[in-house]
């Protein structure tokens, strides 16, 4: 069941790339959806490496110890989905935003680790991944607003549209 539920994963990971880079600001998205995969997979090795959670199936067992479908696909789709519902707002929409994403992953985590062999959690629970999950999108909103600061004090917004 395991193995079928990340490929399901995969499959509407892959299905949904193609429409979240078209439009006027492609190459924000692609720095969005690029940092996100480095920060997730950084944060995801310590958390494993220190021994919080496993992962007792996951592709590539051989080669890596982290999920690499999280870390690589699915949470950075998921920030540039939350960048984009973001992308305007002042600080307190951003975050309630934050909560539509990381309340319910949170659950879901919950929900599959006593339910499925995706998890194994030894020193992590849900407010471990809420506080990971917001941690990670303040990084990456952040850094797109650092980028917007950094365009309009050039003069270069079309950069980023």
């Amino acid at each position: 069941m395991e193995k079928k539920l990340l490929n399901l994963l995969t499959g509407l990971c892959v299905v949904a790339l193609p429409f979240l880079f078209k439009g006027s600001k492609m190459r924000e998205n692609l720095l969005i959806f690029f940092s996100k995969g480095v920060l997730a997979t950084l944060v995801d090795a310590y958390v494993v490496g220190t021994k919080r959670i496993e992962y007792p199936v996951r592709p590539f067992k051989k080669i890596f110890k982290t999920n690499i479908i999280y870390d690589i696909l699915f949470f950075p789709i998921l920030s540039v989905i939350w960048v984009k519902m973001s992308y305007n707002d002042n600080f307190w929409k951003i975050v309630l935003k934050s909560l539509v994403f990381s309340v319910p992953m949170s659950f879901g985590q919950w929900y599959f680790e006593k339910n499925s062999r995706l998890f194994k959690w030894k020193k992590w629970s849900p407010f471990h991944t809420f506080g990971s999950v917001n941690f990670t999108l303040f990084t990456i909103r952040g850094l797109v607003g650092l980028i917007k600061k950094l365009d309009k004090i050039k003069g270069n917004q079309n950069i980023t549209e």
